[in-house]
């Protein structure tokens, strides 16, 4: 006899990288298909550099609905899909894929998206457009901030800080020629004047990995930086980074960085399964309990 269920199609999605062990990406997803009672897999798949494109073009043959994409290969990427809109290309990267139904795949950046949800949920009644945003770091995932704050939050002037200055003015050429009206907002200065760029400033924005578990501390002092500006870090292990403290300390308003990969999960989830899922507290707190454990093995 068969069962109600066996007719059901069952969607497969999941994550590709390389190291790949340490996703949170199956935490989050699989936690909305439970929660949303869905016949779903989320999957992680490690793929080194030279199998990315042998994988990419045959994700529709082992019927895949589509994929995350994380570190290293988010770049890479965006010249291996069929199609990608202009925020991606603005960005130069992908980090989702969906599986159109014509067998061709659609890339998308939703870490721009991911950046922007999360600023508004943790600081609602915040101006952006008060004052100047500072931001650190000059890799993939400041191209993705920097655009959000430029045509989402709608900032008057990004200031851009990177230990390589080049990397820094690539980036802000990059905005310049392809962002409409972001002609002569992004400023790059010296890393060796990211405290003097403070003054005045109505957010910071940390994208470096400085300050990660694991990696080397921020050095930064946040006296020049007012009371009144917000401060965001990317980085969520530790979810309390040091310049998170120090920032809090001081009396600023604090976002940490866990709702962006949780916001940024969103679009993804709905586009493969067909949910719109939420983010919610119970999956937050879901998540950091998945990190806690961690920390403990």
């Amino acid at each position: 006899m068969n069962s109600a269920n066996d007719n059901v199609e069952v969607i497969k999605a999941g994550v590709i990288g390389h190291p790949i062990a340490h996703s949170l990406s199956p935490v989050i997803h699989r936690y909305w298909l439970a929660e949303h009672g869905i016949a779903g897999t989320y999957e992680t798949f490690d793929v080194k550099e030279d199998a990315l494109e042998d994988f990419l073009k045959n994700m529709a043959k082992h019927g895949l609905a589509g994929v995350n994409v994380t570190l290293p290969h988010k770049e890479r990427t965006l010249s291996l899909v069929d199609h990608a809109g202009k925020v991606e290309h603005v960005i130069g990267a992908v980090n989702t894929i969906y599986v159109t139904p014509e067998g061709k795949l659609d890339g998308n950046n939703t870490d721009y998206y991911g950046f922007y949800k999360n600023l508004k949920e943790g600081a609602p009644e915040f101006d952006f457009t008060a004052g100047a945003a500072v931001v650190l770091g000059a890799g993939g995932a400041a191209r993705a901030v920097v655009a959000a704050l430029l045509a989402l939050c709608d900032v008057p002037k990004v200031i851009l800080t990177n230990r390589s200055r080049e990397r820094a003015e690539a980036l802000a050429d990059a905005m310049h020629q392809n962002l409409p009206k972001s002609k002569g907002r992004v400023i790059v200065v010296d890393w060796e004047d990211r405290e003097t760029a403070l003054r005045g400033a109505n957010l910071l924005v940390n994208t470096t990995a400085l300050g990660m578990k694991g990696k080397p501390a921020l050095e930064l002092s946040l006296k020049n930086l007012p009371a009144t500006a917000l401060v965001t870090d990317i980085v969520y292990n530790p979810l309390e980074t040091d310049l998170l403290k120090q920032a809090k300390t001081r009396g600023n308003l604090t976002v940490d960085g866990l709702g962006m990969l949780l916001h940024q999960a969103v679009l993804g989830f709905h586009k493969w399964y067909g949910v719109e899922p939420e983010v919610t507290p119970e999956l937050r707190a879901h998540v950091l309990e998945e990190l806690a454990e961690r920390e403990k093995r």
